[in-house]
């Protein structure tokens, strides 16, 4: 259910009542942004948000900047993994990442912040100036150094302290996704999911229909209408949507080649690959590459 279900959940929790409730006090008692986010996410979490840092906002405009802030939140999820964590990226503003969990599995990070722990000076700007312009980003420096400086400032006792009242309220998320999970699990049949986690797990192989249907005990037949039932999709084209969805993941790192991302999600040829890829995603991978924010 989770690893590769674990974004899906993330947007059902994130769409409950008890997170938009509590999302919406949190950023009117503390005036800071708050995202729920999974563990692998490739895009900026504060984007758009209430009470998001205008410096921030700023930053994510330029392409190196935002790869800078993809980098800090890849941070934040190796450190995060067992506890909360606090990172400070290249500007100097922190960011606080809650895990969430459920029982063992890493569900996601409850994230906020984009808050200085000391007040910046002039010379703080002029080094983050620096770094800016040898990226090429281009703004107007003025309107920069504005949100810089009234970016938000906290002691790090108030930032524990606001980490403090995310671990309660993740542990009710827990509670929460454990029932959403224990409804998804009773709303389909138990050979469908083990048959969807055993896709996951082997969706870089060669994989048959015939080979799933034997791993959960199922005639080829019977699988192959119970599977179309339940999923609304055929085997092959299932298959398909997770290898993609794996490949736009491994898309993001610009030292991967599309051949070899085609092979390791277990697709045979380049040409095939390609092609599925642009039927289902609406361009093609070296397209969908260039148009990611960090590029």
């Amino acid at each position: 259910m989770l690893n590769d279900g674990n974004k899906s959940l993330v947007e059902r929790l994130s769409r409950s009542q008890i997170y938009q409730d509590y999302e919406q006090a949190y950023s009117q008692t503390t005036g800071l942004p708050l995202a729920f986010r999974p563990v692998e996410v490739w895009q900026l979490v504060h984007q758009g948000k209430q009470n998001q840092n205008p410096f921030c906002a700023l930053m994510g405009q330029n392409s190196n900047s935002c790869t800078a802030c993809l980098q800090l939140q890849r941070r934040i999820a190796e450190s995060a993994n067992a506890d909360p964590q606090i990172v400070v990226c290249f500007a100097g503003l922190a960011e606080a990442a809650v895990p969430v969990r459920m029982g063992e599995q890493l569900v996601g990070f409850l994230q906020t912040g984009q808050v200085f722990l000391r007040k910046p000076s002039a010379g703080d700007f002029k080094r983050v100036t620096r770094q800016f312009l040898g990226w090429g980003f281009r703004v107007n420096l003025s309107r920069l150094e504005e949100a810089y400086f009234h970016s938000r400032v906290l002691s790090p006792a108030q930032l524990d302290s606001m980490v403090r009242l995310l671990s309660i309220f993740a542990q009710h998320l827990s509670i929460v996704g454990n029932q959403v999970v224990v409804q998804q699990e009773h709303a389909e049949p138990p050979n469908i999911v083990r048959a969807k986690q055993y896709i996951r797990e082997h969706q870089a192989n060669d994989l048959s229909l015939g080979e799933v249907a034997r791993a959960v005990n199922t005639s080829t037949f019977y699988f192959c209408k119970m599977f179309k039932k339940a999923t609304g999709l055929n085997f092959t084209d299932y298959l398909s949507r997770v290898r993609i969805e794996k490949a736009k993941n491994l898309l993001i790192n610009p030292n991967l080649r599309v051949s070899e991302i085609a092979y390791e999600v277990g697709f045979q040829s380049l040409t095939h690959f390609n092609r599925v890829f642009r039927k289902m995603v609406g361009q093609s991978p070296t397209e969908y590459r260039a148009h990611l924010p960090y590029l």
